[in-house]
């Protein structure tokens, strides 16, 4: 007699990697489009999710906070693990998560803190986010620098990132994996490519479970340039890859890879305080781009007044002062084609000023995409006005629902709806009822939208308002499995 027995989705998984190629199942599908069999795509829940988050710090000062959290509630008789490691081969864990819904966090201490890779699986892998917040209080990488953990990847955009004087930026990768990796870096600055320094921007490896940070001076001694794009790709293997900042007199900060580039791009959460904001677009295909400049802001979106358009040349950067042009209000960027000009895909980022001569400090808004279904950033603070969430609807009006985990320390969780008008931003301020410690905010899409969210920290050292903001875009908490065209159960006697 046969029977039948059912496979379970990692069965399916590993069919359909065997395949196909895919390898685990971490990220949905771009759209979550049908199956080519015109099968309609289920989604389920991820299984397994990989992070990677740079080395906080070179600063003997440096004080860095770790916090991780999945969303969400607990799968009745669900089981799961989540954890942080040191990015060695000896690697310690420095963080685990025990349970969804309730963030945890762990501190280090000065110049040795490590890079960190991490996986979660079971019920802790969907939406599982991690982030590291540092604290260097004086010298010449002062600042408070926040970057939320990443997955890997093989090819990242940066726009923003510069060689000029005074400048100090470097780009970290990061290798998760048993085997080697191989990354070129490629500059591209205001009259296109970057000739780089012989054997310096090619065939840079990075060893197994190791991690590198390339000074982007050092590719192209002598080129001083004031805005470049980086694009960061792997000949072989996967890293995790982000840039730090750090500028002389004003302070430092991670700047993120933008999104993919499209058309239409949104830099969400300027503070309303930003004395000085500036864009920095990179066009990477054949064809150049003219883009409308909108600041979508609390009433309704405007055009910066001398600042209505900027056009991108196919291959080069872009970059335009807009000053403090959120003047009191908080606001965020919007490209999109100018009139009657086609769409062309750019990526984007802001460099965003706080404060004023020897009290300022600098951060970073990438081009975002948007929440989705949900999006989670971590590690807020209950202080007073520390916490800032930003949200910005885009298309149509949108109604979203905030919500605050517990604290690592304590507290409730507290909910709340908010409704965003097309086009404006709204700033959100939502803490634990009774929280101690850091908190995660985790955002909903309940209609309409596309919504954008970020997240601004601000924590004050001797009247300097240091601050760091981190963009919050879809978790990727499920997959798109298809529907199979036939009985996959497998036969056995």
């Amino acid at each position: 007699m046969k029977q039948r027995v059912p496979l379970t989705l990692a069965a399916v998984t590993a069919a359909l990697a065997a395949v196909t190629g895919l390898a685990t199942l971490i990220a949905p599908a771009a759209d979550g489009a049908p199956a080519a069999s015109g099968k309609a795509a289920a989604r389920m829940p991820v299984e397994r999710s990989l992070l990677v988050c740079p080395a906080p710090s070179t600063s003997d000062i440096a004080e860095t906070v770790y916090t991780s959290i999945t969303p969400g509630a607990a799968a009745a008789g669900g089981k799961g693990t989540a954890r942080l490691l040191g990015a060695t081969k000896e690697a310690k864990p420095v963080l685990e998560l025990k349970e969804p819904g309730k963030p945890v966090g762990a501190k280090a201490s000065g110049a040795e803190a490590p890079a960190l890779t991490g996986t979660a699986d079971g019920v802790l892998a969907p939406g599982w986010t991690a982030q590291q917040t540092t604290v260097v209080s004086v010298g010449r990488t002062r600042g408070l620098l926040g970057a939320a953990c990443t997955a890997p990847g093989t090819d990242f955009w940066f726009p923003g990132v510069s060689t000029a004087k005074g400048r100090e930026d470097y780009v970290h990768l990061t290798n998760p994996d048993d085997n080697a990796a191989v990354v070129d870096i490629k500059l591209f600055g205001p009259d296109g490519a970057v000739k780089a320094e012989a054997g310096t921007s090619e065939n840079i490896r990075i060893d197994p479970k190791s991690s590198k940070a390339i000074s982007l001076s050092s590719l192209a001694p002598g080129a001083q340039l004031a805005d470049l794009t980086a694009h960061v790709t792997t000949r072989a293997g996967r890293v995790g890859a982000t840039t730090q900042s750090g500028e002389e007199g004003v302070g430092s900060d991670w700047l993120p890879a933008s999104v993919d580039p499209t058309g239409t791009l949104v830099m969400p959460g300027i503070p309303a305080d930003a004395t000085n904001v500036r864009l920095v677009v990179f066009a990477p295909g054949e064809e150049d781009a003219d883009l409308r400049i909108r600041l979508a802001g609390a009433t309704g979106s405007i055009s910066p007044a001398g600042n209505e358009q900027i056009h991108v040349k196919a291959g080069m950067t872009a970059s335009v002062d807009l000053k403090d042009v959120t003047r009191g209000e908080p606001g965020s960027l919007v490209l999109a084609p100018a009139e009657g000009k086609k769409a062309v895909p750019v990526v984007a980022a802001l460099r965003v000023v706080r404060g004023s001569g020897a009290k300022q400090d600098v951060g970073f808004i990438q081009a975002a995409a948007p929440v989705g279904p949900r999006a989670t950033v971590a590690d807020n603070r209950t202080d007073e006005n520390a916490t800032v969430l930003s949200l910005t609807a885009s298309g149509s009006d949108a109604k979203v629902k905030v919500t605050a985990s517990p604290g690592t320390e304590g507290g409730e969780q507290a909910g709340q709806e908010v409704t965003v008008k097309a086009g404006t931003t709204q700033n959100v301020t939502l803490a634990p009822a009774g929280g101690k410690g850091s908190y995660a905010l985790t955002v909903e899409t309940v209609s309409g939208g596309p919504v954008y969210a970020a997240r601004t920290l601000t924590l004050a050292r001797d009247g300097t308002p240091m601050f760091t903001v981190q963009t919050a875009s879809d978790d990727h908490a499920t997959v798109s499995v298809p529907k199979a065209a036939q009985d996959l159960s497998v036969l056995t006697d």
